[in-house]
């Protein structure tokens, strides 16, 4: 019987610089959900990748001397490293500069072209550069780009145009039909308050730089960003090509996540490009929002930038990770400060998980000679401490499909602290003392199984934890026991030998 199939997108990054820690929270909350739907059962298939051409990129690559592909280059290897420094599971990663991309993108304007939904004509309006977007005059913001606020320049060039307004109602109604399609909700009304307002027919082809896709049938001009940029998400897959296997494996995508600031990008102009292709639409986007400083939005031209490989060099990858997919709330924007990240590592992570494993393997140690004994009969609290247990994973997979990363997150604590609170109300010390020693074998016995449950619930948020866990806890050589489909109450075999270990995260004394 075939597997399930599950493909999750991230936005394609632009390489004008590195990337901040705001692009590193999309990465790694779509790694944590395509972990989970691994550990799930699913045949998954995860894209990343850049959006390499533009005026912009063109730009600054003269500024520095280098041909735009030497620029983008250099800047998409620093990506990759990221990726690899935060434990990025990405299947694909895809650039929009190679051959495999390029071919389908001049075939999918070819077609549009001969079948009516693109026509030429000569364009007057207000560009940004940094956003690669026209804007109206009635859209500027004080006659600045809405935005990013910066200054747009008056350009006049002759230009390919996609008929967007011709799907406009078409559009509004799968939105109708699909409430899922665009989520949160906030998101989904800013969409379809923006299509009621009226659609202008795209601007899809500029004359005035050079680093793009040719227009097959039309080289003086090149493709404008969005047809390039969003064609990523079906031409990775090898869409219109012999070898299109994996498009019709994994087409529609199950989530494309964005942020906020591309919603519309991905919400009206894919679904429509979609329609126009008769190609079915994805079954959800999910616009996160944005991680902001006390000074509001991080911006390269502020220089505030927050750069995630410092802070991994720092504080470890799995405490990043942690704190970036607990601290953004479900579609509404989070705060990043550096003493806000050390005060989360010290609490949740040094104190309530690190702490309870220390205690357990100590009181394993001292008590039962480093062995796992069987539990007996149980009591009252020990009831509540499994019924939790037994009844987390469920709850973490309900918030997960719901795309709740810190809800699920929080699911797992409570467990966690259940723990925590356990270990006081039992007492093991005291049942040692008093010689209770059946007792004391079923509380650590259920200390031990709990955090067997907490861990392998953590592995698709911290990969690099459940190998230190499972080596303390005797399990680094009982896959079989790590698994999903391992979260079974009483599946830990007593005679398990306990290894203590180095603290999971040392508490940090300040910030420096």
């Amino acid at each position: 019987m075939a597997r399930p199939t599950f493909y999750i997108t991230t936005p394609i990054y632009y390489p004008s610089d590195r990337l901040h820690i705001g692009h590193a929270y999309t990465t790694v909350a779509a790694d944590a959900m395509a972990r989970f739907k691994r550990m799930m059962g699913y045949d998954v298939w995860f894209l990343t990748g850049s959006d390499e051409h533009g005026q912009k990129i063109e730009r600054a690559a003269r500024a520095r001397g280098l041909s735009p592909k030497a620029y983008v280059d250099e800047i998409v290897a620093g990506f990759k490293e990221l990726w690899a420094r935060l434990d990025i599971s990405y299947n694909d990663f895809i650039r929009t500069t190679e051959a495999r991309h390029t071919q389908v993108v001049a075939a999918i304007f070819t077609r549009l072209y001969e079948q009516g939904d693109i026509y030429k004509a000569t364009y007057e309006g207000w560009y940004c550069t940094p956003c690669e977007t026209f804007w109206a005059e009635a859209r500027l913001a004080h006659g600045n780009c809405p935005d990013c606020g910066r200054p747009v320049e008056l350009v006049r060039e002759e230009s390919y145009f996609f008929r967007l307004a011709r799907y406009a109602d078409r559009l509004l109604e799968h939105i109708a039909r699909h409430p899922d399609f665009i989520q949160p909700e906030a998101r989904r009304n800013e969409v379809v308050s923006f299509i009621k307002m009226g659609l202008e027919d795209l601007c899809v082809s500029r004359t005035t730089f050079d680093w793009g896709i040719q227009v097959p049938f039309d080289p003086r001009h090149v493709v404008y960003v969005w047809i390039d940029a969003l064609t990523n998400y079906i031409s990775a897959l090898g869409y219109g090509t012999p070898n299109d296997e994996l498009f019709r494996k994994f087409w529609p995508a199950d989530i494309h996540l964005v942020g906020k600031d591309i919603i519309r990008f991905h919400c009206i102009i894919w679904p429509i490009l979609l329609m126009a292709l008769d190609i079915e639409l994805p079954k959800r986007v999910v616009g996160h929002g944005w991680l902001l400083l006390e000074s509001g939005k991080m911006s390269k031209s502020k220089g505030n930038v927050v750069d995630p490989l410092v802070l991994v060099g720092k504080y470890g990858v799995d405490a990043i990770r942690y704190y970036l997919l607990r601290e953004l709330p479900p579609g509404a924007d989070g705060y990043y400060s550096e003493e806000n990240l050390v005060a989360k590592i010290n609490t949740d992570l040094a104190n309530d998980l690190g702490n309870l494993l220390s205690r357990l393997t100590a009181m394993i140690t001292r008590y039962q000679d480093g062995t796992v004994e069987a539990a007996g009969p149980h009591e009252g609290l020990d009831e509540e401490l499994i019924d939790l247990a037994v009844g987390t994973p469920g709850e973490m997979a309900a918030l997960m499909d719901a795309f709740d990363l810190p809800g699920a997150l929080g699911a797992i604590w409570r467990l966690v602290n259940r723990a925590n609170k356990y270990i006081e109300e039992t007492a093991p010390w005291a049942l040692a003392r008093d010689g209770r020693r059946n007792r004391l074998a079923t509380v650590l016995y259920n200390l031990a199984e709990a955090y067997r449950f907490v861990t392998v619930m953590l592995t698709p948020f911290m990969p690099a934890l459940p190998p230190r866990v499972w080596e303390q806890l005797g399990l680094l050589d009982r896959p079989d026991l790590t698994t999903w489909g391992a979260l079974q109450w009483g599946r830990l075999p007593p005679g398990t030998r306990i290894k203590r270990g180095a603290p999971l995260f040392p508490r940090i004394e300040a910030v420096k």
